[in-house]
């Protein structure tokens, strides 16, 4: 028997068998048999086999009716007898020494596979950029690897399909691949049916190697299916079909080998198939036939995989047009097509990937059109730059035109911004000049009629009303909204029609006496500037005197007067901009010749930018003493605090998260991260390893250093992703109050989930005073059909109700309108249905609803007085309220004997504790259930500030401080060598440690 064995399936390769058979017996390496499969040829491929077996007894033919290349594959490996297989293709060829290097390497190192380089030649008009391509990533290096690793890395998206399943780039012992080929289907598959027979054979190996050096296979890459030419649309919809079955084939052999666990490799090898299929459509499919295309291969393949598809070819043409320096109309003309055929395709279920793909496409569709807008810029007579250095809001507007700045290596530039580092430019002293290098780019590179200039925080009021100032001078306002752009005129037609017919308009001059805290003076208000130097200005005011002598006396009168504007915003007719730039630039130049800064602070080097602040208010002094004449104008300068646009969360990235998700959501504020850390550590620990858990947490206030501490404390779970949004913005002009002083504001965040994952369908939202001891994937799995949400009854509420006096009764009938009042649930464990309830209620609905001040439990109550009737009950056991101030007995035992008897039985093995009410662990650590919640709090990283909490709480303020007292550890004792340097007599550190240890030790 042979040593290897060669199989060849052909069909209708008359031009290229004679070539590859010739290449087959030159090899050096002799010991092998070539099983060449005729698959129903009807050229002369068959002479040509026959004419080749006649001289070389080697060549084995097999003629056959045609039944496709998968047969053709399994006919030859049926019939192998060498020890080791590999597959050549009737268009390719051989190196002479191909046989003889692979069986070194299999000696060598014996392996069930071993994966090989190629030597890709272009042909057809293939490239040779797109043959370098290609033969790169097939000729990677891959570690060894084991078991089912093997499939792993081949199919799943989460191991990033780091190897190809080109089933023609291996050496195979052949063993199994009979085994493997026995065990495939008996259909007749065309079309990547190279990757159906990978994925079978390497689900089935031990062992796998790659030697990417050795490549004497030559693959001629354009011959055969491989190719750019174009296909119709029913050549297309035939490819699809053919997919298809071999989706079908695979799901069948996962399906019969459940001991393997493919059901995630199956996916992620369809995922990756459908996109090589796509991108046929994108790229050889005519336009006209797109759409009849995309409709079938949605008929074949579902709504849903091609609907994926569409818009993944629109976000990455989206891209390509965003980062290109050529923009092509062409490319768009393709967006908007790709859309509106994306648009017909409605997918049958909306799945992660889909959401991910669809919401990132729209992303940078938005980005194009802001884009766009830049294009206009140019056409306009009035040109306001906004200086950033940050994504923020703009009001939409053509005549306040963004220009980017601080420019770092590798800085994203905003496709929606003008950039300052775009022709003649002074972009690298940003950190001196601040502003004033978006005012040098404009006077270098921009033609307009006016030149104005503000900030991304501050605007010009081109209203007529008079607004409200701080004592600084400056109206301030949180967000540029339409309410404040409809306030502030911050449309084109006001801002055009306070501008026309000025020759120059500045912000209001302030009097120094009664603003900035009233230093008087500029020159005053310099001095008491702490992070600037005194002789700065001094050498300005030199500098000034020299090169512009007639300028000394408005810098004197300037400096000591008691009236300014301030910001450098300004906004001046093209031939005063031009004559104050050729003033400014070369006064503050000469400030950096004759000023050492290397050692300024981070503020200090802004002072070129401070110093222009001054200068403009001279030059304009200057101009009127001269009696210039030009027209003036004052406007209030408006501040907006909150200039960022509101946070948005995206679908988690399809192809780094494999696992089914499960949305949780918190609340909480900078306060309680301690509890909140614990509380989301409690859930990670007893989580199930096969789901991945998108936790989100709603905040407003909670410190970047917190946030970042709790990342690294969780990135130990690597099923699980931790976010943070800030949702100040969405909850601004509600009143939001509560009647509970344990109940916080973050309490209401629950009715903004629905907003702000629209991407979900369902989510858990969890209060962050719990410990769950189970898994709340189950939690999440609840079945809701079409009610609103699931929860666990109020016990509390519950026992309230049977209360002689009957108030709590009255209140659920008459102010809740409650039907049911047994019906009331509790709120701090949600399961909710946020499909439903958009569909139900808005997010400002709830919110409104919510600032009823008779509610007692604002949230709690709103949710069981819209949600009657709509609610799926939990077991008890995954909302176990602890035994606050002794409520069991005192309340809870009020409650009907049934629920009463659920929620004690409940207590015995709780799922999820939860601490409502005034008294928590971490205020009274010997309260109900305090020990389960200690034994997960230990383990974070804020278990200190938990302690200093109780110690806050609990430990009485000292009568005498100065009382002196026997020390617990006495001067001599050898512990005071190692406490003393860490804990020093009289720090804090020392004193929350006395006051633990006299806790633990039962001391008062």
């Amino acid at each position: 028997m042979p040593t290897i064995s060669i199989i060849i399936a052909a069909y209708n390769v008359e031009p290229f068998i004679g070539d590859c058979l010739a290449s087959v017996c030159a090899q050096t390496y002799q010991d092998f048999e070539a099983i060449v499969v005729n698959d129903g040829s009807t050229d002369g491929t068959a002479g040509i086999i026959a004419e080749a077996a006649q001289h070389d007894p080697r060549i084995i033919p097999i003629t056959q009716d045609n039944r496709g290349r998968h047969l053709a594959r399994k006919t030859g490996v049926a019939q192998a007898t060498g020890t080791y297989t590999f597959f050549l293709d009737g268009d390719d060829d051989l190196t002479p020494q191909m046989c003889e290097e692979l069986i070194h390497e299999m000696e060598s190192h014996p392996v069930d596979i071993l994966h090989y380089g190629i030597t890709v030649i272009p042909e057809n008009g293939i490239l040779p950029a797109e043959c370098e391509a290609f033969a790169s990533f097939n000729n990677t290096p891959i570690p060894p690897l084991k078991n089912s690793d093997i499939i792993r890395k081949i199919a799943l998206e989460s191991q990033g399909y780091q190897v190809d399943w080109r089933v023609t780039q291996r050496m195979y012992r052949t063993s199994l691949l009979q085994q493997a080929f026995d065990d495939m289907s008996t259909a007749a598959l065309d079309r990547t049916e190279d990757g159906y027979e990978c994925f079978v054979i390497s689900a089935l190996a031990s062992s796998y190697r790659s030697c990417k050096k050795l490549r004497g296979y030559r693959y001629h890459y354009g011959r055969g299916i491989t190719g750019t030419s174009t296909i119709s649309a029913e050549t297309y919809i035939h490819f699809c079909r053919q997919f298809k079955e071999c989706y079908e084939a695979t799901e069948e052999f996962s399906a019969s080998h459940p001991e393997l666990h493919l059901h995630q490799c199956v996916e992620g090898f369809e995922h990756k198939a459908t996109e090589l299929l796509a991108n046929d459509w994108k790229t050889r499919v005519a336009a006209q036939d797109q759409p009849h295309a995309a409709t079938q291969m949605s008929a074949i393949l579902g709504p849903t995989i091609t609907a994926q598809e569409l818009w993944r070819h629109i976000r990455d043409a989206a891209w390509d047009y965003l980062v290109s320096d050529l923009k092509d109309d062409e490319a768009l003309d393709h967006i908007a097509s790709w859309q509106a055929i994306a648009k017909t395709i409605i997918p049958s279920e909306e799945t992660p990937r889909f959401r991910s793909l669809e919401y990132r496409a729209l992303e940078l569709i938005r980005e194009i059109e802001h884009a766009q807008e830049r294009l206009s810029y140019a056409d306009q007579p009035i040109r306001i730059f906004v200086t950033t250095h940050k994504n923020v809001d703009k009001p939409k507007s053509r005549i306040l035109q963004p220009v980017q700045v601080g420019f770092k290596p590798g800085s994203y530039r905003f496709p929606w911004a003008l950039h300052d580092d775009e022709g003649e430019n002074i972009s690298v002293k940003n950190p001196m000049y601040c502003e004033l290098t978006t005012q040098y780019w404009a006077w270098k590179n921009i033609d307009a009629e006016y030149y104005g200039f503000c900030h991304y925080r501050r605007y010009f009021d081109f209203s007529d009303t008079e607004h409200k100032e701080n004592p600084y001078g400056e109206i301030m306002d949180d967000y540029i909204d339409e309410e404040a752009i409809r306030r502030y005129g911050l449309d084109d037609e006001t801002i055009a029609q306070a501008v026309r017919g000025y020759d120059v308009i500045t912000t209001r001059y302030g009097n120094l006496t009664k603003i900035i805290d009233g230093h008087g003076t500029p020159k005053k208000v310099w001095e008491a500037a702490p992070k600037l130097i005194d002789d700065d200005l001094h050498r300005m005011y030199d500098i000034l005197c020299r090169m512009h002598p007639d300028y000394k006396q408005d810098a004197i009168a300037f400096l000591n007067g008691n009236r300014s504007c301030f910001c450098n915003m300004f906004i001046m007719r093209k031939p005063i901009f031009q004559e104050y730039c050729a003033w400014l630039f070369p006064l503050l130049e000469e400030f950096e010749r004759c000023t050492d800064m290397s050692r300024y602070s981070k503020e200090a080097l802004r002072t070129p930018g401070h110093l222009a602040e001054r200068l403009l208010n001279i030059y304009l002094m200057h101009h009127k003493r001269i009696g210039t004449n030009w027209r003036t104008k004052e406007l209030q300068c408006v501040h907006f605090t909150n200039p960022e646009p509101q946070e948005t969360l995206q679908p988690l990235p399809y192809d780094k998260v494999q696992l089914p998700v499960v949305p949780v959501v918190f609340a909480a504020d900078d306060n309680y991260v301690p509890q909140l850390g614990t509380t989301i550590y409690s859930a990670m620990a007893n989580a199930s390893k096969d789901r991945h858990y998108d936790v989100v947490v709603l905040q407003r206030n909670i410190a970047w250093d917190k946030q970042e501490r709790l990342h690294a404390f969780f990135q130990q779970f690597d099923n699980m992703t931790l976010r943070f949004i800030n949702v100040d913005r969405l909850v601004s002009g509600v009143n939001l109050t509560t009647n509970n002083a344990h109940i916080s504001v973050e309490t209401y965040y629950r009715f903004l989930i629905q907003q702000v994952l629209p991407f979900y369908d369902e989510v858990l939202y969890l209060d962050s005073d719990i410990i769950i001891n189970g898994d709340i994937a189950e939690l999440y799995d609840t079945e809701l059909g079409e009610n609103l949400l699931a929860a666990v009854p109020d016990i509390d509420f519950l026992g309230n109700l049977n209360v002689k006096h009957g108030l709590r009764m009255g209140y659920a009938k008459n102010v809740l309108h409650m039907q049911d009042p047994y019906a009331y649930f509790q709120a701090g464990v949600l399961v909710l249905n946020t499909r439903a309830m958009r569909e139900h209620y808005t997010m400002r609905q709830w919110l409104e609803y919510a600032s009823n001040p008779e509610y007692i439990y604002n949230d709690q109550d709103v949710l069981n007085t819209h949600c009657e009737g709509k609610v799926t009950f939990l077991d008890w056991s995954w909302n176990v309220m602890h035994d606050c101030a002794g409520r069991v007995a005192n309340v809870f035992s009020l409650a009907p004997n049934n629920a009463y008897d659920a929620y004690m039985a409940s207590r015995e093995q709780p799922k999820i504790i939860h601490y409502a009410g005034f008294v928590k662990p971490w205020t009274d650590p010997d309260c109900d259930f305090a020990s389960i919640y200690w034994r997960y709090a230990r383990e974070t990283p804020f278990y200190e500030r938990l302690l200093k909490k109780v110690v806050q709480s609990t430990a009485p303020q000292p009568k005498t401080p100065n009382t002196q007292h026997e020390r617990a550890i006495g001067e001599g004792n050898a512990l005071r060598k190692v406490i003393d340097p860490l804990m020093p007599i009289g720090s804090k550190r020392r004193e929350t440690a006395k006051a633990v240890g006299r806790l633990i030790r039962g001391k008062h």
